[in-house]
């Protein structure tokens, strides 16, 4: 039996054969399961064969702030507790961070036991560089946000890894395209499964191949560093004076910015200089 402590527990995202023999054993000996969502979780221990004769509570987005102290209580109480999420590594674009800071804080034990993660597995399978790479989260699902995203992201040197889900892959990589059309890209999904695919390529040649072949599920998008010569940051100065000759300030802004998916106010303020120069 181990001491008790919070022990964040990665489990299977797809292959069930993927938990380690240590996490199964923390899970089985652990007193109290904060999951994700405990239905999901009591299937897991179900199929793993873990005896289901202990507390569950639920821990989330909504109610991480009101669990801490509960938590706390009950690792000071001499309990074990396994943080998990539904699939994957806890904490990886889940909640955690706040738990595990405020454990660290009041000198609770706090360990992990590493196993699957979706964004070392996608990198992994998607043959871009992986010598340093950024997590970027969920793609965001409004249009707006998602430009962007992609425009703050487009000047970073790094390979670029991001959450997305079938039904919106289709407009993600439109907007993507918009932004970096000249990326190499990766899309991985059903990873350790029995469909698990990537299919890598240009923007254009991935979106062709998913127009032809739809895909379901869970999407991890890798998307290469930026390509020898591409530009990455626009001389707004020189685009507005060639702008100027033949357009007001404003319409000067609007194409600058839908073009470069520039900040509209920067972007202003700097005709507005040079439209007093001149």
């Amino acid at each position: 039996m181990s001491d008790a402590g919070l022990y964040i527990v990665a489990t299977p995202i797809g292959n069930l054969g993927d938990l380690s023999p240590r996490a199964k054993e923390i899970l089985t000996n652990a007193d109290v399961i904060a999951a994700e969502d405990t239905r999901v979780a009591k299937k897991l221990f179900s199929l793993l064969g873990i005896p289901l004769y202990k507390t569950f509570i639920t821990y989330e987005d909504h109610s991480e702030q009101e669990r801490f102290q509960e938590i706390i209580d009950f690792i000071n109480d001499g309990k074990m507790v396994a943080l998990i999420s539904d699939a994957g590594s806890p904490l990886i674009s889940d909640p955690g961070f706040k738990l595990v800071r405020e454990c660290r804080k009041q000198g609770i034990k706090v360990t992990t036991l590493p196993g699957a993660c979706a964004v070392i597995c996608a990198l992994q399978l998607s043959g871009l560089p992986t010598n340093r790479f950024m997590f970027a989260g969920f793609v965001p699902n409004k249009d707006k946000a998602r430009c962007d995203l992609f425009s703050e992201l487009k000047n970073i040197n790094t390979t670029l890894v991001l959450y997305e889900t079938a039904l919106r892959l289709e407009k993600t990589l439109a907007a993507l395209e918009q932004v970096m059309p000249r990326r190499e890209i990766a899309v991985v999904r059903e990873i350790s499964k029995m469909y698990e695919e990537c299919i890598s390529g240009s923007i254009a040649e991935v979106r062709e191949r998913l127009l032809q072949n739809p895909v379901k599920g869970e999407i991890v998008l890798v998307i290469a560093p930026p390509a020898d010569g591409e530009q990455a940051t626009p001389d707004i100065e020189e685009l507005l004076r060639e702008e100027l000759k033949h357009s007001t300030v404003k319409e000067a802004v609007r194409k600058i910015c839908d073009t470069y998916k520039l900040k509209r106010n920067d972007v202003y303020e700097k005709a507005l200089e040079l439209k007093n120069k001149q």
